[in-house]
């Protein structure tokens, strides 16, 4: 096993992997940025150093200086996180070449489905369903619309290189195709480095459904179940539960949750996938479709964590150091319900970023009750970065007792002198639709719209 572990990533996510290691007696070093001198996994880490100014490109993107800094502090491994370097395919080859174990999967995994069009036709090969969509990035207005004609709009613009929302457009007809592909290819490039962009059909009703898989790289693959993350604005998650209520649905023929189950252990067993990963399909009229694979720690893996019991970082951890997975399939027995929520640092009301110092922070408790956050009081909350300040998640034996085990946990949480998102996310919670479990990833547009 490791003795030291150097994270490459902010946050409470940096947090998170800091306690993972710490639990496995693996010392950590902190990386950060001179806005981050004073955030908790710096002040909790065994060594710290750090790697440049606020801007992420002059420090949590700068190659050179966290090799560097993980070179000096002699660290055995890197793990990266989420975001930033994550899903860097060069980086996780320079780790390697360095000397260094990246914690995450193998470059040619991560440049195979880092770039979306070709996981979309490793997924066909694999014999996994896609969404109708463009064979290769479109270059070009007249590439665009052929591919538009031939898969019948409305389509979405989508970035090849990332995620997120960013570079997505959605065109309904020729004139909007037109007006929106050179914005995609502008934000796909400022975004991720690369202008390219696909097409895809437009879908007006799917869920959003994950699979969460480990793989150790020596044949073992389990999966944790599915995850359901429908509830998105702009393409950005906001809330996740696990597992799905759309297989719950009245009226629902069964099979479909152990389909896609399948499905995706399959494909992953047959690629020899080691470390954790996310299968992401849109589920729609009982047929699902796969758009893309991560191939990283995703941001709702504590709702898989909380109805499985499987500590996912520690099993990365775990891989990285050549061991097999601790668990098989038969091992892994689904239990309860839990409901994740991203508390963003902005107003709750036009989104608008909140910045600041934290004047008074209290975090809810009790059974079920897990809060994933480097907030603390007088915490400074910096502006360069991404919104994300704290992951609220719950577990309940039933989906009705963890509705209600959310409602009250975010009557408990206080976070003072910043705007947050947690009286959206109570808005949210008592809906009736929401609390049916019938919505879509359209749900909460329609929800946020202006009544006429």
């Amino acid at each position: 096993m490791f003795e030291k572990v150097l994270i490459a990533n902010r946050g409470e996510i940096a947090l998170r992997i800091h306690r993972a290691c710490h639990e496995m007696g693996i010392k950590t070093v902190a990386v950060h940025s001179t806005a981050d001198a004073q955030a908790m996994h710096v002040r909790l880490a065994d060594e710290t150093v750090c790697i440049g100014p606020p801007p992420a490109r002059a420090s949590y993107l700068n190659v050179v200086a966290i090799l560097s800094a993980a070179t000096i502090t002699g660290a055995d491994a890197i793990h990266p996180g989420l975001g930033f370097l994550a899903e860097n395919a060069d980086f996780a080859a320079a780790v390697e070449e360095t000397g260094f174990t990246f914690i995450g999967p193998s470059p040619e995994h991560i440049r195979l489905m880092g770039d979306k069009v070709r996981a979309k036709a490793e997924a066909t090969r694999l014999g996994i369903p896609v969404v109708p969509g463009s064979a290769d990035a479109v270059r070009n207005i007249a590439e665009a619309e052929r591919a538009a004609r031939a898969i019948g709009y409305p389509v979405l613009l989508k970035a090849s290189a990332g995620g997120g929302g960013r570079g997505m457009k959605l065109a309904h007809d020729a004139a909007a195709l037109a007006q929106l592909l050179p914005l995609a290819q502008a934000e796909a490039k400022a975004g991720f480095g690369d202008d390219s962009v696909y097409l895809e059909r437009y879908l007006d009703r799917p869920r959003h459904i994950e699979v969460q898989v480990l793989g150790d790289g020596q044949g073992g693959i389990i999966h944790l179940g599915e995850r359901d993350c429908s509830l998105q604005r702009s393409h950005q998650k906001l809330l996740e539960e696990a597992p799905s209520p759309a297989f719950d649905l009245p009226g629902l023929e069964p099979g479909p949750r152990e389909r896609l189950l399948a499905l995706a252990v399959g494909a992953l067993q047959e690629l020899g996938y080691k470390s954790a990963g996310t299968m992401e399909f849109l589920y729609q009229d009982d047929a699902f479709y796969f758009i893309e694979m991560n191939t990283r720690l995703q941001v709702e893996h504590p709702v898989s964590e909380m109805i499985s019991g499987v500590d996912i970082v520690q099993e990365q951890l775990r891989v990285a150091a050549g061991l097999p997975l601790r668990h098989r399939q038969s091992d892994i027995a689904p239990r309860g319900h839990a409901i994740e929520c991203r508390i963003n640092a902005e107003s709750p009301e036009d989104f608008r970023p909140s910045p600041g110092r934290v004047t008074e922070y209290h975090a809810p408790g009790g059974p079920g009750v897990r809060v994933d956050s480097a907030l603390y009081q007088g915490y400074e909350v910096p502006p360069y970065y991404d919104s994300l300040v704290a992951k609220l998640i719950v577990h309940g034996a039933t989906r009705e007792e963890c509705v209600m085990r959310l409602r009250r946990a975010l009557a408990e949480y206080v976070i003072g002198g910043i705007e947050t998102t947690i009286p959206l996310h109570q808005r949210i919670v008592d809906e009736p639709e929401f609390r049916r479990g019938e919505y879509d990833i359209h749900w909460l547009e329609r929800f946020l719209k202006p009544a006429p």
